[in-house]
């Protein structure tokens, strides 16, 4: 919220509170009722019980906040963002210009967000979730999360956007989650700071969130531990984890069971944790079903341990069953095998340079799910990609335009890849840390076609670095957002309520004619191996069915990223049910034999006629055989 427009709700407010202080104190004046044995309020800055005896502890501990950040508020002028955001407006028109949609897709939305977009998480309802952090700064040249801050204003905040309703504030819901009070010394309630945390979903579609940061020595880890169920848009806090984690990450695995690594702990910057924890418990079963929503459950230890001395490791459940840890470090490459507990070591990345924040991807692999990782990002000085394979490495013979850390690349319906954002370094653009201004190639996206080979395309509007991400939306466009530090510098508006942007980009195939049609589907879940219908008007124009499994991620790891092609079994103009029923225009459509080729969850099922041109995607929720 704005300077002007925090004086004028507190301003408000005091008007109320003056009207109705004489009653209150009539009836004994500021005592502060402490409901449910807490008395947290009062220790939150600018607390004050008089206030509070009259229009309520929430009220108040709100006007406490609200307080806070008028003293936070930067100064940046104005002008600047315009001048900036208009020249990053007309250079991408006419940059774009050049580029044929047809061939190298285009940008056709910019709009402003609720909140910074930091982590996202596209949820099997079609809805995305963003989350991130309460700012301490609007001024781009100081940093703008509470990393080092202790007390109130280190709070995390959530917010829901539905595509469907496309932009203003109608289309975004505030999800805040839980309140905790981290154990930081201040005694402090605030809604729980799980930026830097790390997520995957569970395999009923709903979000593990794990750690984030407590405050001070450059990061303290949080042992938080929670869940964002999707059906009812509601938070739940399961038990905290043996140890703190900033910057951890999360991969779930084949047995529907997450693995968390990494991490910097409780003691702050410097002290990533080895320890290896799982959700849910091996006693306890996977959740498979909309409900009952995991809560008050423990994380369990897991034996092996995952040394990693640079935290934010990629992780990627293959399809041999195994977790596959790839360290920014090139000697920190580890397997996991998740039933016996235990670690192998794999070859050094033949790079030999650590590597900042960078991309990631498992490789399509027709039917059997991926066997191989592609590592491309993290390194502004290397536009090679690196291949793992059958045990080894190699480098690929086709090189991207140029290095780039803090980029995001994903897997499209049609299986290519696709790189947007990107920077020189965490908050550096090119000039020097925490100067917004950018070298424009880091606003060119780069596509990957089907022999491997990188062309540059069109430049998105903001260059997006550090905490940037990307999404494919179930209806084959790609959301584009993140980045706090540049969203701030090109705020049209910086007194409005709104804190982030979101792009979107269409890719060439949504830019080449009509579209498959893919109706309706199986609704129910689908065990492995078995078929399911999916009626398509346009059935005998399908070539290919995939499975594309949701993004979430944040500082460029995507562990969720998977591309799974189906066996076509049979098309059906007319198909007799045992029930009497009959299904017009259907194919019988297989799913996965295991869960190694494709972990249990929810996925987007695209058909896709020969020119890689997409359907727009229904939900399928893949589960284990009974029995």
């Amino acid at each position: 919220m704005s300077p002007s427009r925090l004086a004028k709700v507190l301003s408000a407010c005091a008007v109320i509170s003056a009207l109705t202080t004489p009653v209150a104190v009539a009836h004994g004046g500021g005592h502060h009722h402490d409901h449910g044995g807490h008395d947290h309020g009062r220790t939150i800055p600018g607390y004050r019980a008089d206030e509070a005896a009259v229009i309520g502890e929430e009220h108040a501990e709100e006007h406490a906040r609200l307080r806070m950040a008028l003293q936070a508020q930067g100064e940046y002028p104005q002008p600047t963002r315009d001048a900036r955001f208009k020249m990053l407006t007309d250079t991408q028109k006419t940059n774009n210009a050049k580029f044929d949609p047809s061939v190298f897709g285009r940008f056709t939305g910019y709009f402003p967000s609720k909140d910074f977009g930091d982590h996202v998480a596209l949820l099997p309802t079609g809805k995305v979730l963003l989350f991130s952090f309460e700012r301490v700064e609007t001024d781009p040249t100081k940093e703008p999360a509470p990393t080092n801050v202790i007390g109130a204003q280190n709070a995390g905040r959530a917010y829901l956007w539905d595509p469907a309703k496309g932009q203003g504030a109608d289309a975004f819901t505030a999800v805040p989650p839980p309140k905790v009070t981290p154990p930081d010394g201040t005694g402090i309630s605030r809604p729980a700071p799980f930026f830097c945390s790390g997520h995957s979903f569970l395999p009923n579609g709903m979000l593990g969130v794990y750690g984030g940061n407590i405050g001070g020595n450059g990061g303290t880890g949080a042992k938080l531990s929670l869940i964002f169920n999707p059906w009812n848009e509601k938070w739940s806090q399961n038990e905290d984890m043996a140890v703190g984690r900033w910057y951890p990450s999360v991969v779930t695995g084949a047995d529907g069971r997450q693995l968390i690594m990494s991490g910097q702990s409780e003691m702050g910057w410097g002290t990533p944790t080895p320890l290896v924890e799982r959700f849910p418990a091996k006693n306890v079963p996977v959740p498979l079903d909309k409900s009952p929503l995991p809560s008050f459950q423990k994380v369990q230890p897991f034996k092996a341990d995952a040394p990693f001395t640079l935290d934010y490791p990629h992780l990627f459940s293959l399809n041999d069953g195994k977790i596959y840890g790839f360290g920014r470090q090139p000697a920190e490459q580890w397997s996991f095998d998740i039933n016996d507990e235990t670690r192998a070591d794999l070859p050094a990345r033949p790079d030999s340079k650590d590597r900042n924040y960078g991309a990631a991807v498992p490789l399509p692999n027709g039917v059997n799910g991926p066997d191989s990782v592609m590592v491309l990002g993290g390194n502004r000085d290397d536009p090679n990609t690196y291949e793992f394979s059958g045990g080894a490495w190699k480098t690929s013979p086709e090189k991207r335009a140029f290095g780039r850390t803090q980029d995001d690349t994903i897997i499209l319906p049609n299986g290519r890849l696709l790189t947007v954002n990107g920077a020189h370094d965490i908050r550096d653009y090119g000039n020097g840390a925490l100067n917004p201004n950018s070298h424009q190639k880091y606003r060119q996206i780069e596509l990957r076609d089907d022999n491997g080979k990188w062309k540059l395309g069109p430049m998105q509007r903001l260059p997006r670095g550090y905490h940037s991400n990307a999404v494919v939306l179930p209806d084959g466009r790609v959301m584009v957002t993140g980045d706090e530090l540049q969203q701030l510098a090109n705020d049209d508006n910086i007194n409005d309520d709104n804190n982030g942007t979101i792009e979107i980009y269409e890719p060439p195939y949504l830019n080449r004619g009509p579209r498959p049609d893919l109706g309706t589907t199986y609704s129910g879940p689908t065990q492995y191996g078995n078929w399911f219908s999916a009626e398509s008007t346009d059935m005998n124009r399908v070539t290919k069915a995939v499975l594309l499994s949701p993004t979430t991620s944040t500082h460029s790891v995507n562990t969720s990223q998977r591309y799974v092609e189906l066996r076509i079994l049979g098309r059906h103009t007319s198909y007799h049910w045992p029930d009497g029923t009959t299904s017009k225009n259907m194919l019988q459509l297989q799913a996965p034999y295991s869960a190694n080729t494709a972990p249990p969850g929810w996925y987007m099922l695209f058909l896709l006629d020969e020119d890689g041109t997409p359907s727009t995607a229904k939900w399928v929720q893949l589960v284990p055989r009974k029995g």
